[in-house]
């Protein structure tokens, strides 16, 4: 089965009821069976998205979210986190965050060319977005 990286921009959306891409994302969640695609983070996502939901929706939120995540999660390896800084250099005109960056890499070292997110950054990479 493929599997698609999904951004801390959809994990927020899919837990806050109140954010602009919340049902698109929960349709686009709901779609990933039939389309034979299973979801994957990183462990910097996952960092980051506890991190975001912690503060904008609270302790029991965040907990709730990261003791219930069941989604596999690839390890950012060294090698990572060197293409992240390469990418980060070579983009000057870009604003990619360092995970953002550690995403293309492990997206690139596993072969997958779709993300579940709505960070434009994805496709300024040169990435798809799930729609």
């Amino acid at each position: 089965m493929a599997q698609v990286l999904v951004d801390t921009s959809a994990v927020y959306a899919l837990v806050d009821r109140d954010d602009a891409y919340h049902r698109k994302a929960v349709a686009i969640l709901r779609a990933l069976p039939r389309r034979g695609v299973t979801p994957l983070l990183t462990n910097f996502i996952v960092a980051e998205s506890h991190a975001l939901i912690l503060s904008r929706l609270g302790a029991e939120m965040a907990r709730r979210w990261l003791l219930g995540q069941v989604w596999r999660i690839e390890a950012v390896h060294s090698r990572d986190e060197e293409r992240a800084r390469e990418i980060i250099r070579r983009y000057t005109d870009k604003s990619f965050s360092y995970t953002d960056a550690t995403s293309f890499a492990v997206m690139e070292r596993l072969g997958l060319r779709e993300a579940f997110g709505f960070d434009p950054h994805f496709q300024q990479y040169g990435l798809k977005l799930l729609v």
